[in-house]
């Protein structure tokens, strides 16, 4: 029997490389602060919360995906590992904007 490739877990939390209180989407699992767009090393796959590492997972780059959407590229601090997520709809687009141009 297979694994499920996600699991839909949207939720509230504080954000802890921030502090801001971050909102459930109410449309997909919310996985990153929509303010400083960091998230937590909970996953192996998404919403399995099978992760041990629980790192801050920061953002390095964003790239456009094959559906023409814009996907933040993180790195574990504390493991290192490569992630990849959508961005959600209430993501601070200056922050976008920095990430992006940081990397130019």
């Amino acid at each position: 029997m297979s694994e499920k490739k996600f699991t839909m877990i949207d939720e509230s939390f504080v954000c802890e490389v921030c502090g801001n209180i971050v909102e459930k989407l109410n449309y997909t699992a919310r996985d990153h602060c929509n303010n400083c767009l960091c998230s937590k090393h909970l996953d192996i796959m998404p919403g399995d919360r099978k992760a041990n590492c629980g790192g801050i997972l920061r953002p390095i780059s964003v790239e456009k995906s094959s559906k023409d959407k814009l996907k933040i590229v993180y790195k574990c601090d504390k493991c290192g590992e490569i992630k990849r997520n959508v961005l959600a709809d209430d993501d601070d687009f200056e922050k976008v904007l920095e990430i992006m141009k940081n990397r130019a």
